[in-house]
């Protein structure tokens, strides 16, 4: 078994579908461990603004990869990889199957079709791409990337320091746009075998739904436990903290924004992101498009796939 390809399970599907209780339907019945691939959710102290499952959710099953760097931490998909590989090859010895759950497309690319890791770093330029991003803010450099590589930029959130930046140092220190690299190594590695499951509802569903969770986030303290993460001294620029929700509760902080102005900015910022989660999955190969309501059809997949899995004992 150990020299087979381990199979595992991808479970995504927008932000607000529902993926945290079908996952852990699905764990529980199957006797899974769950990986998580949500780029919020490894971070520590930042709960309620990342959906994390509850701690009672998770003893009913174990998560990886949940709470492992501070905010302050780098931490990009090349780290998220390593990781998220290493559990997998060790859930897989113990005769476990993995189920990989999360809506972050670019962790779930890299990990079951590779990384350009190929692509060179020059840590001069991007020390003065720090320096100008700072002295000019986001909206410069991401304008100079769509500008440079308008490819990468259409997938890149203008907020989104560390891919900007390296995007940008790509550029710079090698003369070639990030996407021409990603277009010579075009993911085709192929190190696990998976069944790729998307997640989804109606598109007024989604945004119903994002309503209501935004609302009880703010409502169970999302900027209390924003004032506590600076209280810990880390920076209101940080890049967890300026994603969704957590850069609104700043806002209101800082008397920036009423609570009733970051709430409907929260909602509108997260219905964009699900649109572009729908758009980054359409593109994704194999993936299996799945209404959240089809319980019984996303086990008689899972279950068929199980049974196909040789060396799974």
């Amino acid at each position: 078994m150990q020299q087979e390809k381990p199979f595992i399970i991808i479970l995504s599907g927008p932000t607000a579908v529902g993926k945290t209780e079908i996952s852990i339907d699905i764990a529980k019945k199957f006797g899974m461990e769950i990986i998580n691939a949500d780029s919020m959710q490894v971070y520590k102290y930042m709960d309620i603004g990342t959906a994390k499952p509850s701690p009672e959710e998770r003893k009913l099953v174990r998560h990886h990869l949940i709470d492992i760097v501070n905010p302050d931490e780098d931490f990009d998909a090349g780290k998220y990889r390593e990781l998220a590989t290493t559990c997998i090859w060790e859930l897989w010895q113990k005769n476990i199957i993995p189920l990989v759950v999360g809506g972050t497309g670019l962790y779930i690319r890299v990990l079951t079709r590779g990384i350009c890791g190929q692509i060179p770093k020059d840590e001069t330029i991007r020390n003065k791409l720090r320096k100008d991003f700072e002295k000019h803010g986001p909206k410069e450099l991401y304008f100079r990337l769509k500008k440079v590589d308008p490819q990468i930029a259409l997938k890149v959130h203008p907020n989104d320091k560390q891919r900007i930046l390296r995007a940008l140092e790509v550029f710079e220190s090698t003369g070639k746009p990030l996407s021409k690299w990603q277009e010579k190594h075009n993911f085709s590695d192929n190190p696990f075998r998976t069944l790729k499951i998307f997640i989804f509802r109606e598109r007024e569903e989604i945004y119903r739904r994002i309503d209501k969770r935004t609302e009880k986030m703010f409502a169970n303290g999302l900027i209390e436990e924003t004032e506590e993460l600076l209280k810990k001294g880390f920076a209101p620029d940080a890049k967890p903290l300026q994603s969704i929700g957590y850069k609104q509760a700043v806002s209101c902080i800082m008397g920036l924004k009423s609570i009733d102005e970051a709430i409907e900015e929260t909602k509108k910022e997260t219905k964009h992101y699900a649109k572009r989660q729908f758009t980054w999955f359409r593109k994704e190969p194999d993936f299996k498009w799945i209404h959240a309501n089809e319980s019984k059809l996303i086990e008689k997949m899972i279950l068929e796939g199980i049974k196909n899995a040789k060396g799974y004992r």
